[in-house]
This record gives C-alpha cells, structure tokens and sequence, in this order.
C-alpha cells in the first residue's frame, strides 16, 4: 500500500522524486556530491573532468530542494517547484494536513545526493542524481528537468495539462487529489481483501476470514488497520458462519479524506462484486 501511496498521492507532489524521474545512462560528466564545493570522480573512469555546483544554478537547486524535503520544511521545498500554487495559499495549519503524506515521502530522501551532472540550454535545464527509484530502497540515476522563471530555476514536477489543473484549483488542489488517490487506493484494496479471502478460505475449510485474521496471515498490508495513511475505514463482515463476507470502505473524514464509499460482496456464484456511491460518507449496506 505504501508503493502505491508513494507513485499516486505523495508522488503525485514531487513526481519525480521516487518514481516518474527518467532513469539514465551514467553520465560522463563528474559525480558532484551535493554540495557547492563538494567534487568526485566519475567511477569506472581513470580520470574524470570535475564540474562545480554553480549557487543557486539547476544542481544547486535540486540539493537545496531535497535538502528541505529531508529536513521535513515542505512549505520551502514545494516552492522550488512548479507545485507552488498549489500551497502558496495554504495556511501553514492547512498544510499540515498533509504532513503524514509527505513525511512517508521525506524519510526516503538519502542523507547524501550525489549529482552526476548538469545540462543548460537557454531557460532549461536537466540535472542528473542518484534517487530512490521504482523500488524506494534502491538507489537509481534519475533526470530532473528545471527551467528558468524571473531569475529563478524550479523543478518540473508535473507536466502542463497538470500544471493548468494545479493554477485553476490552487489550495484546493492537493485536498482533490488526495481524496482522488485516496478513492482509487480504496478499490484496489477490497480487491485484494477479495483476493485474500480466496486464499484463506483455500486454506481454512471453505470459511472466509475477519480483516485481523487476513492481517495476520500476511495475506493484507497492516495499514488497512489504520485510517491514518489511507484515509479510509476498512471493515469484514462474516455471514453465513463465515461461508460468506462483504468489505467496505468509508471516508474516514468525509470530503477530506474521500467521497465516495465503498463495498464488495458475493455474487449468487461467489463471484466478488464491487461497487461504490457518494453515501455522505456512511458505509455501504450490503
């Protein structure tokens, strides 16, 4: 679940950081570790050219800005980037809000940057860095892509269709596409309690299981628990003598968590059947 929440919701902030950068053939330019005066040597290369982080220049700006991110200053770290507008009205109560979403993305930051290189060509720029990729454990060569705005290099973070969306909705961007990755979180995991009620009742004589014995079987994730990083209440109910089940999932915090409610039950074939409905935030019934 935490994946998915990484390449949706929080991903979506800094798209780049964990999973969309471009992975890259290693740069010929000199490893520069992030810092100003910092130089390295490009491995596997007997003697490499040595590049410095110019101040305030595209490589100086990707340090500062993950720098931040690390440090937990999210407001000085969104404003490196074209997500600004989406904060720039946000009270610092209002933002946050979203400190959970954004500290699950923070501790993933590498204490040490290192910065392959730098490409200028008029107001744009690309900045090479090894960065959790895909797999957030794993270090990887990513690009990011900046560009000059007054004076100023930011990080592209979204693209333009998303960029139009992130100006027209301003402070209310994030609550929307929080509620909207949160929702689609929501039907990928009654999908898998679908899944993992296959599994139980396989081995469990035909008899489906509550949401801890799924848990307990490592057959769901432990934050389906919790509505703390999901922002959304999951609920089993047996019926039958365990031979049947339906799943919701609510909003736990209707219009800010999530609109729509949702459920999963059998079929007269034992076929799982989701479906879902703005319920003002109430629980399916089944």
């Amino acid at each position: 679940m935490q994946k998915v929440r990484l390449a949706a919701v929080l991903s979506a902030f800094f798209a780049f950081i964990l999973v969309s950068a471009c992975s890259v053939a290693e740069s010929k330019t000199a490893q520069v570790a992030a810092r100003p005066d910092a130089l390295r040597t490009n491995a596997g290369e007997a003697k490499a050219a040595s590049i410095k982080v110019e101040p305030n220049g595209p490589a100086d700006i990707v340090r500062i800005f993950y720098s931040h991110l690390r440090d937990k200053r999210f407001r000085e770290a969104i404003y490196l980037t074209n997500l600004r507008p989406a904060i720039e009205q946000l009270s610092d109560t209002e933002l946050k809000d979203y400190e959970v979403d954004l500290s699950a993305v923070a501790r993933h930051v590498p204490s040490d940057i290192v910065i392959n290189g730098e490409i200028i060509t008029g107001d744009k720029a690309t900045v090479t860095a090894k960065l959790p990729g895909d797999d957030v454990d794993k270090v990887d060569l990513q690009e990011l892509n900046l560009r000059k705005e007054n004076g100023n290099w930011i990080i592209i973070t979204v693209d333009e269709a998303a960029e139009k969306r992130i100006k027209e909705a301003g402070k209310n961007y994030l609550r929307i596409l929080r509620i909207e990755t949160h929702q689609d979180e929501a039907r990928e995991m009654l999908n898998r309690i679908a899944k993992a009620q296959i599994a139980f009742a396989t081995q469990n004589g035909g008899k489906f299981g509550n949401i801890r014995s799924l848990v307990g079987g490592s057959l769901l994730p432990n934050d389906v628990l919790s509505a703390e990083s999901t922002g959304y209440i999951y609920a089993v109910t047996l019926t039958d003598g365990a031979r049947k089940y339906y799943a919701t999932a609510t909003p736990a915090e209707y219009g800010k968590s999530g609109l729509m409610s949702f459920i999963v039950k059998l079929s007269d074939k034992n076929s799982p059947l989701l479906s879902s409905k703005d319920t003002g935030g109430k629980p399916m019934q089944k």
